[in-house]
């Protein structure tokens, strides 16, 4: 009966530390497609009413650059509300997209 206890308490931690590693960091490759200086880049889970930290820190993003983004904030979200604002004095206005980070392996904003 000991074993059975044991192997049981076994299979939960293994079941607990699978979904614990299921949060696992969002990458992606983010392109410039612009003429405009992509000065700051946010991110939020769909349903968050505020945006996260500028994930650019204080890099931008020239245009025709790319950049690959790590979102490593400990979620199980895939889908991801995106604000992206360009350099002052740009004729870009700030754009928003959503998208489902866990499928996409790069993105490029346009004009």
């Amino acid at each position: 009966m000991k074993k059975f206890h044991f192997a049981l308490a076994a299979s939960v931690l293994s079941f607990c530390l699978a979904g614990a590693a299921h949060a696992e960091d969002l990458t992606f490759s983010l392109k410039n497609g612009t003429k405009s200086v992509l000065t700051n880049f946010y991110t939020s889970p769909v349903g968050v009413n505020e945006w996260e930290d500028d994930v650019f820190g204080k890099d931008v993003l020239n245009p025709g650059e790319s950049m690959d983004i790590t979102i490593a904030d400990g979620r199980t979200v895939c889908k991801y509300d995106m604000k992206f604002e360009f350099e002052e004095g740009s004729n870009l206005d700030t754009t928003t997209d959503t998208q489902d980070l866990c499928k996409l392996g790069s993105y490029t904003i346009h004009e």
